[in-house]
This record gives structure tokens, sequence and C-alpha cells, in this order.
């Protein structure tokens, strides 16, 4: 028979796979039994200069999310205990939920680590069978249905609204979701607060689906970049509100690198010009979400709106493949994105809920039953 997706050619490879997938297992031995394990150094406060903001609340970098608390974190490691420093001031909590949720990830990326380093990733990461072809998927279901190329989003739930799916089978809902006539599949990384972990990844490759998967983490380091890639993504997310331009080709070149496409998503217009600048971005995908991650509010109508301001008109002639994503829940709802002109659509909450998703992609996309 055919022999599984997973790159397990030894022992060593599969315990590398299982320490991949397990935030919450045994940290590997980084050291030779006749070394001395090193502690790391006991810090009470680590002080970064405060960004600064211009009149629009943008930061340096046009990025309108701060990667780290201003002023450190107000816990700290010394040895194995953690120091807590108090009396921070209000400026250095998260403004908004995705703030609070990129700070966790600086953390999380550290502990990922510890766990399994950079190198042992890169190596699982390069030894991994060739990525598919995202984007190409999405234009190929698109040219067959006379739709947007839909990305069937594997979501149980979201910090917004919970738990979505509580009867949770991501390999059940991403098979379903390829025999509805999805193009390709978005996979929700984060645990803290998606409920999500990169061994749904795995699980959903090595189930056979045959879709092409976006890794939807929130990135703000390469090592998330090599890690999606060893679990099976063949696509990831960069968020411009977080990314600036530097780090979105930094990302992107990586992601490149090894045979992965981004799906680059912005919420405003002034995101969307900033991106295009970004060299090789054709290569790559955009994505407007018309949920804004800040305060988690939805406007459909935002999608129209950066199609046709200037950056918009100039991503169409570029040829750049657009993605619709958020407040989609009807076929009118995709009559409409495809008229300002994308041609993929993100979809999550509104098929991930249904005890039948395969039906209700067709549904969505006013697909005849089979």
């Amino acid at each position: 028979g055919k022999k599984p997706f997973l790159f397990i050619n030894s022992i060593k490879m599969s315990v590398l796979q299982h320490a991949l997938a397990s935030h919450s297992s045994a940290q590997l031995k980084r050291a030779p039994l006749h070394t001395k394990p090193r502690r790391k150094p006991c810090i009470v406060a680590a002080v970064d200069a405060p960004q600064s903001e211009n009149q629009q609340g943008q930061l340096k970098g046009g990025v309108s999310i701060r990667r780290r608390p201003p002023l450190g974190r107000e816990t700290q490691p010394c040895g194995s205990l953690q120091m807590r420093v108090t009396g921070m001031p209000e400026e250095n909590k998260p403004r908004n939920i995705l703030e609070e949720i990129v700070w966790w990830k600086t953390a999380e990326v550290d502990q990922m680590r510890e766990r399994v380093p950079l190198v042992m990733l890169q190596q699982a990461a390069k030894g991994a069978p060739a990525a598919r072809d995202f984007k190409a998927a999405l234009r190929k279901k698109a040219d067959e249905t006379g739709k947007p190329g839909l990305i069937a989003e594997v979501k149980k739930a979201s910090p917004s609204k919970g738990v979505i799916q509580p009867d949770f089978d991501p390999v059940r809902i991403a098979k379903a979701y390829e025999a509805g006539g999805a193009a390709c599949l978005s996979v929700l990384t984060d645990e803290r607060y998606f409920q999500g972990s990169f061994q749904n990844l795995l699980d959903i490759r090595a189930a056979g689906v045959t879709c092409p998967l976006l890794c939807k983490e929130f990135i703000v380091e390469a090592y998330q970049v090599f890690k999606a890639r060893a679990s099976g993504a063949d696509a990831i997310l960069l968020i411009a509100a977080v990314l600036p331009n530097q780090d979105l080709l930094y990302f992107s070149k990586a992601a490149a690198n090894l045979g992965m496409q981004c799906l680059i998503e912005v919420h405003t217009e002034e995101e969307l010009a900033r991106v295009l600048e970004v060299p090789g971005v054709e290569n790559h995908l955009l994505g407007i979400n018309n949920r804004d991650l800040g305060t988690f509010k939805v406007d459909l109508g935002l999608t129209e709106k950066l199609m046709s301001s200037p950056p918009g008109q100039q991503a169409k002639e570029r040829g750049i493949v657009v993605t619709g994503e958020s407040g989609i829940f009807t076929p009118d709802d995709v009559a409409e994105v495809q008229k300002a002109g994308v041609g993929a659509i993100l979809v999550g909450e509104s098929l991930v809920k249904q005890g039948d998703p395969a039906a209700g992609v067709r549904q969505l996309l006013s697909l005849p039953a089979q």
C-alpha cells in the first residue's frame, strides 16, 4: 500500500515528530549526560525602549500591534523559578486581544525551543515531503466552479465566540471539507486562545487529506515557520498589523525556501498599500480580514472598500490572488465579496459548527449535491 505521509524514517525521527506536536510532553534532553545542564540567568526585568506611535496609533514600520510589553515582561525567569515584577503601569498591558496573543507567542516559542532546538526542527522541515501549491489549488477550483476558491477552516474555538464546535474531530472535519469541494484548508494551531494544535496539522496530513494546508498561527519568529513546514503545512499566515515589511519579507523568503506560500493578511488600506511594497509579494496571496482583530467586530463591506481603493486596484492589476476573510456565512455573502474582486475566500465558523460540513461547503458555494 501507499506509504504514510509522515516522514518517519527512524526511531529518532518518530521521537522528534512526537516532540513537535506535544506542547505538554516531557522535554527533550539537550545536553550529553556528562555535561551539567545550564541554568538560565536570573533576570528581574528586561526593559525595552518604548515604541513611539504616530497620530493614527501606528508604530514604527506601519504596524499597529506592539510585539512585546514596552517595559518588559512582568514575569521573568530566575533559574528554575519565575520572578514577578509588580507595579507595572497600564501602558505595559495588552491594548487588545491580538496584542495579548502576540505577547504570549514570544513566551510560547521560547518554551517550544526548549523542547525541540531549532537545528532539529530545521532538519525535520527540510526532510519533509514537498509542499503542495496552495495558490494553484485555489485557482484550479475557482476555474472549475466559477466561485472563489474556498479555504475551509478547521477551528474548534475563538476568543470572541468561545467553543464553536464541541464535537471537534479535526480529521473528520477536514475530510468532509475536502469531499464538499474546498480547495484548501486552514488549520488553527494556537492552543491557548483557539484550542488548536500543531498535532491537528500532523493528523490531517497523515489521514490522507490532499488539499493544501494553511498553518493558521500567529507568527512572530522564524521558528514557527519551520515548525509549520515540519508539521505538514503548505502555507503560513502572516499578519501585517503585527509584522513590518522587513519581517514580512524575511518570513516570506523563509517560507519560500521551504516550498511554502504565505497568506499576508491586512485590515486597512494603509496596510494593503504597505504590503504591496514587499518584494516578491506576487508569489504569495493577500487576505482582507473583515474582522478587526483588535475588537473582533466584523464588517463584510470592508472587502469591497479595500478592493475598490487605489492599492486594491493595484493588486488586481498585478494579478495577486486576494482572499476575503471573516463574516462570510451565506451564498449572498460569497457573491458580494466575489463581485468586489476576490479570487478566494476563507470561511470557518459558518462551516465548522455544522453537523455535515461537506453539505455546508456545497450550500455555501451553491454547488450541486453529490
